[in-house]
């Protein structure tokens, strides 16, 4: 008889685990709520995709963008030199023409 108690008794633990385990209705819950994970994870790793595509996209037009600056800059740049270095030709020239005037006044003023 002891045997059969000890049988029964090991028959009422099993029986007990698994209702702690999950009863029919909380495997139900269970399952719901890993579908809700499964649904979640996907929303995230799609939004992470998403979000990594968008930043590629703005990194790249934000890269071109600089570099237009940078391009249209240095040609400012580049046209303010070729004006200094033509007023620079003009002013020598105009100082070459007022020395050589200012040459003439004295010789002439010289002279008489």
């Amino acid at each position: 008889m002891e045997d059969y108690e000890g049988g029964e008794k090991i028959v009422e633990k099993a029986e007990f685990v698994t209702n702690i385990v999950g009863s029919e209705e909380m495997e139900h819950n269970i399952s719901q709520i890993l579908e809700k994970i499964e649904h979640f994870t996907d929303l995230v790793s799609e939004l992470l995709e998403s979000g990594k595509a968008i930043m590629k996209q703005l990194s790249n037009e934000f890269e071109e963008r600089m570099i237009m600056i940078h391009k249209e800059q240095i040609e400012k740049w580049q046209e303010e030199i070729k004006e200094l270095r033509l007023l620079d030709a003009s002013n020598v020239q105009a100082h070459a023409l007022l020395h050589d005037a200012q040459y003439l006044l004295r010789n002439a003023h010289a002279d008489y």
